[in-house]
């Protein structure tokens, strides 16, 4: 009995934590509807700092909790300053735009944290006073984590009084429930925005920071902690604060006891409980606020992709007839590169359809993707298939997955949709990292290269420009078929759409499969292309990869996936040769896009010869008269 009680205050300290880092995302998010994808990225500043600061002046507990709360108060004016800075910009704009800039802060916070601190893991000392245990029904509990289980009602009850008992809270409630009447009674929404954003980066920041005495303080941080943030959050509900530390502390049990009980599937429970409170109760344990369904259509950056023009043709087909060509003036090491860009275009291609003309936004795209990944090097690997019939395995795996994900899926819209297919995805990512037996884990399958005529680089290479071209040409083909105009009927106008009979539910579901399909077979090449696969294909940051490549092309365009993965994947190459701090440099360039092109380079380019091309006429016109 005293291991189990024991294992609970462990679930418990660890609850604590996960609320400090959650409950400013979800704060965050409930106000201003802003995805903070670098919400993570402070939690690992955070950490960094609680280092730094406790290893110069935690000389006793005083200077101990001093360092913490000095690391805590910097990452928020951090966090004050990127708002006003960055976020405060895209206020108003569609969930995707600030998801795309705050990712690449998060890009330049790593590689800023990378240059301060070095690519080395950081282990902290033990808090003064705090590094021993004590007895617990005669068991030892560390004392640190004694002290954790009592941060987490405090830091709950302190935040009740805030949001009940001052002015600020009681503006920032009516401006989560109704931010118009709010700025009609004379608030100032953006004072609102930036408090409450600071406050959410000084509680990820304090999180962090304590975790200095518990683990070793890594770049990883950011990424880890952003997953578990985002489930806790849409398990208590958005913008519910006694949610998401009821949700938090739930989470700590489950993977407190899952490891003491069924430690293979701990990993696989906690999203499993993510994916089925939001099918069932999408508004979390203790409701939070509903999330209104923004139309794509309603912003600039969503508009449906128009036919191309006889100069989009002819562009297209000088790009198709160089692509060809290239293995007569390229050395192996370009036709690999150029093969990874056209297998990540072939990926966003599919999430395209769903995003662009579907506008059913996805968080887990990575889950298709690494079924086709998979899919290929297991029956390569246990079944000992050819490459051709392992290439034809990968996008069925990966269709029947998105068909089974997609029939719950689509009772879902908005932000809902979004995290339950983060949900499924991170399911698959667990099971692919604990199903060691099947998948090797952490350690991958290895050997798994292509054969044949497509043996060499140049072989593979025009193999994977094939199937790639087939692929987008299949798009290209749905969107303006129609299956493609009902699917953008039922984007735009969905009330009209269903009026008429089509069925919307059952677009959607096709919608999901067909891209399923592309991502797999983009995955199944994938995996040929690196002669190996691990884990990491399933993760959230391909997906997030994925939603990066079509805003960076532009959803206007259908030759958006094509141009945001060249742009995409060139940057990285080149700017990873060229510096180890290539991230920095890609945040930035992610930024300035998101800034002064928000159309994505599609977008831009096309202004651009609108423009040309109006000037021409304009002056044609004076000409004439």
């Amino acid at each position: 009995m005293s291991v189990y009680l024991v294992q609970a205050l462990s679930g418990v300290a660890a609850g604590s934590v996960l609320f400090l880092i959650s409950v400013g995302l979800t704060l965050v998010f409930g106000l201003s509807r802003v995805v903070n994808f670098a919400h993570g990225s402070f939690v690992m500043v955070g950490g960094y700092l609680g280092y730094t600061l406790t290893e110069a002046f935690a000389t006793g507990p005083l200077g101990f909790w001093a360092a913490i709360a000095l690391s805590a108060l910097a990452v928020g004016a951090l966090g004050g300053l990127i708002e006003r800075t960055l976020i405060r910009r895209l206020y108003g704009a569609p969930e995707l735009l600030t998801l795309l800039a705050t990712f690449g802060v998060g890009l330049i916070l790593k590689d800023a944290a990378r240059l301060v601190w070095g690519p080395d893991d950081l282990l902290g000392a033990r808090a003064p006073g705090l590094g021993g245990s004590v007895a617990i029904v005669g068991t030892p509990f560390p004392t640190y984590d004694l002290v954790l289980c009592a941060i987490g009602p405090i830091v709950l009850a302190l935040l009740w009084l805030l949001f009940h008992s001052t002015r600020f809270g009681l503006a920032v409630r009516a401006a989560t429930e109704d931010r118009e009447i709010t700025a009609a009674l004379g608030i100032d929404p953006a004072r609102l925005f930036t408090g409450v954003f600071v406050l959410g980066a000084t509680f990820a920041g304090l999180g962090g920071a304590l975790q200095v005495p518990r683990q070793a303080i890594t770049l990883d941080l950011d990424l880890a902690w952003i997953v578990e943030a985002f489930v806790v959050v849409v398990i208590g509900g958005f913008g519910s604060l006694p949610g998401a530390f009821l949700a938090a502390q739930l989470i700590g049990q489950v993977q407190a006891f899952g490891i003491l009980i069924v430690p293979e599937i701990t990993l696989v429970g906690v999203f499993a409980l993510m994916a089925v409170v939001l099918v069932v109760r999408p508004r979390g344990l203790i409701g939070g606020v509903v999330v209104p369904v923004r139309a794509a259509a309603a912003s600039p950056a969503t508009r449906a992709p128009a036919r191309a023009g006889a100069w989009q043709r002819l562009g297209t087909a000088a790009a198709v007839a160089g692509l060809a060509a290239l293995p007569l003036v390229a050395d192996p090491y370009r036709l690999i590169v150029v093969a990874e860009a056209l297998i990540l275009a072939l990926f966003a291609a599919g999430l395209h359809l769903l995003v662009g003309i579907g506008g059913l936004v996805s968080f887990g795209h990575a889950a298709y993707f690494g079924l086709g990944a998979y899919g290929a090097a297991l029956t390569v690997h246990h079944l000992g298939w050819s490459m051709t019939p392992a290439l034809v395995a990968a996008p069925l795996a990966a269709a029947a997955g998105a068909a089974l994900f997609g029939a719950v899926c689509v009772r879902r819209h908005g932000i809902y949709l979004a995290m339950l297919t983060l949900a499924f995805a991170q399911i698959l990512w667990s099971a692919a990292f604990q199903w060691t037996a099947l998948t090797g884990g952490d350690n991958g399958i290895l050997g798994i290269w292509p054969d044949g005529w497509a043996a060499g680089p140049t072989g593979f290479y025009l193999l994977t420009l094939a199937v790639a071209l087939t692929g987008l040409a299949v798009v290209r083909r749905i969107a303006f078929s129609p299956f493609g105009f009902a699917l953008r009927a039922a984007n735009e106008a969905p009330a009209r759409a269903a009026a008429l009979g089509l069925p919307i539910r059952a677009l959607h579901w096709a919608a999901f499969v067909i891209a399923g399909g592309l991502a797999g077979l983009a995955g199944g090449l994938y995996a040929f292309a690196k002669g190996s696969v691990f884990p990491q294909v399933l993760s959230v940051a391909v997906s997030v990869q994925g939603l990066v490549i079509i805003l960076l092309g532009g959803l206007q365009a259908l030759s958006g996936p094509v141009i945001g993965a060249a742009v995409f994947h060139g940057l990285e190459t080149e700017i990873m040769r060229a510096t180890e701090l290539w991230r920095l440099w890609l945040g930035a360039l992610i930024l300035i896009l998101v800034l002064a092109g928000p159309g994505g380079v599609a977008g831009a380019a096309g202004a651009l010869v609108r423009r040309w091309t109006g000037e021409r006429e304009r002056a044609a016109g004076a000409d004439r008269s």
